[in-house]
């Protein structure tokens, strides 16, 4: 009787894909739609500042759909796949392997975060760093400005938007490399930025790794 009951509630409570609804593996993200993300080309999208930006993916269908649900949706689970997909396009660079890296999110302002309740990119990165072994340091740089959404500005007026967003803890520099993560990188502004803060403060060894580019 209590395997009958088990077997009933496991199939209540199976977890159901978020992309194809399936609920045979019981995942948030199932491996056949795992399957279908597309890693970009294995090499730096673009140079910011003399600094590397790397774009896992293309910001289509299920990777699109992968970012909107945790960015926008609270499907919070979902931190755990984008992290996967980041760590397995990272693990093919051959010139990020064997450095000591530390991990910050793009920091989102207070308010911001009150609104949606958490920062998605803090979620991807605690998972980044359980697949890398590296650490997290959300205590690194901080956004003191309220900046607009990005998304319909260009890239004169993000740059515009983004001018002395970011501060700075000069206590916390660990002297590692940093690797700041984001889960888009259109034109590359929002990391300029974050080059600019980190550069002002003697921080000169970088890495920015994005999700995906539009």
């Amino acid at each position: 009787m209590r395997n009958i009951i088990n077997s009933f509630l496991d199939l209540i409570y199976r977890k159901k894909c978020y992309f194809c609804r399936n609920s045979k593996h019981s995942l948030k993200m199932c491996p056949s739609c795992y399957a279908k993300l597309e890693f970009s080309d294995f090499k730096a999208n673009r140079i910011i500042n003399g600094v590397d930006i790397y774009c896992a993916g293309v910001y289509t269908k299920e990777l699109q759909k992968l970012i909107r649900g945790l960015k926008y949706h609270r499907q919070r689970d979902l931190a755990y796949y984008q992290a996967k997909f980041m760590y397995d396009y990272f693990k093919n660079i051959d010139i990020l392997q064997n450095r000591e890296f530390e991990i910050i999110a793009v920091p989102l302002h207070p308010k911001r975060i009150k609104n949606r309740k958490y920062n998605h990119m803090e979620l991807v990165c605690e998972e980044f760093a359980k697949l890398s072994g590296f650490e997290c340091n959300f205590e690194l740089i901080k956004r003191i400005k309220d900046t607009k959404p990005q998304y319909k500005l260009s890239r004169q007026e993000r740059l515009n938007n983004l001018s002395g967003a970011f501060e700075v803890n000069k206590n916390v520099i660990s002297g590692k490399t940093i690797l700041i993560l984001d889960d888009i990188c259109t034109t590359g502004s929002t990391f300029e930025e974050m080059i600019q803060a980190l550069k002002k403060s003697e921080i000169n060894h970088i890495v920015c790794f994005a999700t995906s580019t539009p």
